[in-house]
């Protein structure tokens, strides 16, 4: 994209004053003290902003193109708390980036041990920030073409508190659950979205 009508601003247009950590356990948060350049030229006041440190992530949609079918999760969710459609989240399979993993690697793994799925070829969709107001988290976002057939039901590894309910619904079914607001997590509107728009390509590569 090229920003004819305005600046492109780097990270070298910020200058960080001062830089502590908040807390370290299985997350991390940072605190930052910072200026940075103006739009219209000069720089900020010094600003102080937290920054909650993810690892990158995977996330993928499983999608079965010979039934017309979406494979989707079901968990309980610690930021849905108090959401008044209660903690657990309708979502797809994902997973954190490990050190030195390749993305394809983790959609694969993550499909495995979350849903029993094996993934028969991943087409990519996205990159994006959920929450680059308060988090360095990046989402990479696969649409992962799987035949359904038999999966369901409780998936997850124990060993990390995972509790997680796998259902299979028609693409149709899929779409009514997110226009109702039932999926109302970013990646699984983002990945729905996408593929109402690509399912017959996607049918059409796959089958």
């Amino acid at each position: 994209m090229d920003h004819q009508d305005g600046p492109c601003f780097t990270v070298e247009d910020v200058e960080i004053l001062e830089k502590t950590s908040v807390y370290d356990g299985f997350f991390n948060m940072q605190k930052y003290k910072l200026r940075h350049k103006l739009i219209e030229g000069g720089w900020s006041k010094p600003l102080i902003r937290e920054c909650f440190m993810r690892p990158n992530a995977v996330a993928v949609l499983l999608y079965d193109p010979y039934k017309d079918n979406v494979v989707v999760l079901e968990q309980f969710r610690i930021g849905t708390l108090y959401a008044h459609e209660g903690p657990w989240q309708m979502e797809l399979v994902a997973g954190i980036v490990e050190e030195g993993e390749k993305n394809e690697d983790v959609a694969h793994r993550e499909a495995q041990e979350e849903a029993g799925a094996e993934i028969l070829d991943l087409e990519y969709i996205y990159e994006f920030y959920p929450s680059a107001g308060g988090s360095n988290e990046k989402i990479t976002l696969y649409c992962g073409g799987v035949d359904s057939t038999g999966m369901g039901g409780v998936h997850g590894l124990k060993s990390e508190g995972e509790d997680i309910w796998v259902q299979v619904f028609s693409r149709e079914e899929a779409m009514h659950a997110l226009h109702e607001n039932y999926i109302s997590n970013a990646a699984g509107i983002i990945a729905l979205q996408w593929l109402q728009v690509n399912w017959q390509r996607m049918q059409d590569k796959w089958q």
